[in-house]
């Protein structure tokens, strides 16, 4: 019988080498891009009209700078040490990713081997079957979304200057903390912390971040503070569903390969969400007696990440029970506790970060310590026989760890956000001028969102013209009037 000969399309190559996995490679580039398109253009268009006219530009321009800042530093030296080889407990060895050696061989998280008390094997080494530069972007787009989201504390006041400086410094001396800590083998990461896509890499340590930094920046004008509308909802529409679609690529991805698992996780998402989102509404409805849209935005929001933590290792029903309580306690915490509390009231987090990422992500990991079920945490988690509370044996332990976990991002976040806010301080203000704050966009970046007139400003026909900006040719004679 003569021996069966592959398809050309499956047969190896120098650009096909047999480790490579061509579903799973399209897969993780697409997970990458539709987490990219959650910051670019999605949350670029959520800041730019969810804040008051005259921050539109501004707002939309910090998420932009930001993303586009990461990308040159991740590359330089922030994914090793996310993701590299070990330096410290919390964090790998820095150095760049942009060898055409490094970037095609097979992709290999190499701190993530996993052993017993013993010194034996428990899990391999994580080793997906595409390249390396796969991974590098896929990690650089998480990287990227954690400062925009931290941006969402300090719009409307933040000196540009200041957030150019912020953005590689808080990169590197904070997030690839937690990033390596937790997923690229660092401590947590070996004791069994649950961080399935970024609850605490990601939302939590923005979350905490964004209110240290809102702390040492200082406040918004009074005037801006007490009336802030979005200057355009239906576009803050389009922003969040291009957050809420592109999660997919955010909890689906993770798996590192397009399995059983990551199928799980999508569906987790949308289901947390879509709860949360009619919980918050509904809220909003029995208290204020009509449902916000940004409310609704904001349910949405904190429903994505509570669920993010544990999207591929609950089933179905928890991420229902997810949904109700990141509809409700956040929303709590934002409608009540804030206004109770004097810390809260003093510091200004435009957006309420502390509140949509910060608790929710906190909550989701909690969550996660209870609902996490044995056979899906298997198909993920290095830490054999992990499980949820509500499933005995080791669960209860969990919950410690989770806490635990929550506890280090929290404290870590505190501490290097608050040097890295206090050491450019010392070289440049944090704050804008009470100038530019009074003005806005024109006075920052010399434009405006929007080509109309400024709010107030009345019709001065030899300054505005008859018919666009530059009409001196169409203006009448001295004296000239119209004929109907």
């Amino acid at each position: 019988m003569a021996a069966s000969v592959l398809p050309s399309a499956y047969q190896t190559s120098p650009a096909s080498p047999d480790w490579l996995n061509k579903g799973d490679n399209a897969w993780q580039m697409i997970s990458a891009t539709l987490v990219g398109l959650q910051s670019v253009p999605g949350l670029v268009i959520l800041y730019g009209s969810i804040v008051k006219k005259k921050w539109a530009v501004n707002s939309a321009f910090m998420a932009l700078y930001a993303f586009s800042a990461v990308v040159i530093c991740w590359v330089t030296w922030g994914y090793k040490m996310s993701f590299g080889e070990k330096l410290l407990p919390f964090w790998g060895k820095a150095g760049p990713a942009l060898g055409q050696k490094f970037l095609i061989k097979q992709a290999a998280l190499p701190a993530s081997t996993h052993y017993y008390d013993d010194g034996s094997l428990e899990t391999a080494m994580v080793t997906p079957f595409y390249p390396m530069a796969s991974m590098v972007w896929f990690q650089c787009v998480f990287a990227a979304i954690a400062l925009i989201l931290l941006a969402g504390s300090l719009l409307g006041r933040m000196n540009i200057k200041a957030w150019m400086a912020f953005v590689p410094l808080w990169l590197t001396f904070s997030y690839t903390v937690g990033a390596f800590s937790l997923w690229g083998g660092g401590f947590l990461f070996h004791w069994g912390v649950m961080d399935y896509s970024g609850g605490y890499v990601i939302h939590l340590s923005s979350g905490v971040a964004g209110f240290t930094a809102a702390y040492w920046v200082g406040p918004r004008l009074t005037a801006d503070r007490e009336r802030f509308p979005p200057n355009n909802v239906l576009m803050t529409l389009a922003g969040a569903g291009l957050l809420w679609m592109g999660w997919a690529g955010f909890n689906g991805g993770d798996p590192y390969t397009a399995n059983i698992d990551s199928s799980m996780a999508v569906l987790n998402t949308n289901i947390c969400a879509a709860t949360s989102l009619l919980v918050w509404t509904w809220l909003d409805v029995i208290f204020f007696g009509k449902p916000s849209v940004i409310g609704a935005v904001q349910g949405m929001i904190t429903g994505l990440v509570c669920i993010t933590p544990g999207a591929g290792l609950v089933q179905g029903w928890a991420a229902i029970i997810m949904g109700v309580l990141s509809g409700s306690v956040p929303w709590f915490t934002m409608m009540v506790v804030h206004k109770k509390w004097s810390l809260l009231q003093k510091v200004d987090d435009t957006l309420g970060v502390v509140h949509t990422h910060a608790v929710a992500g906190y909550l989701g990991g909690i969550l996660t310590g209870i609902f996490a079920e044995p056979t899906l945490c298997s198909l993920f988690l290095p830490v054999t026989k992990s499980r949820g509370a509500v499933y005995g044996g080791s669960g209860g332990m969990q919950i410690v760890k989770q806490i635990v976990g929550g506890g280090f991002i929290i404290g870590w976040n505190i501490v290097a956000t608050s040097i890295i806010c206090i050491v450019i301080g010392l070289v440049i203000p944090l704050r804008m001028s009470d100038e530019q704050l009074l003005i806005g966009d024109d006075a920052v970046h010399g434009e405006e969102a929007y080509a109309l007139w400024g709010d107030g400003e009345k019709y001065d026909g030899t300054k505005h013209g008859f018919y666009s900006d530059d009409t001196t040719h169409h203006r009448q004679p001295s004296g000239a009037t119209h004929e109907l």
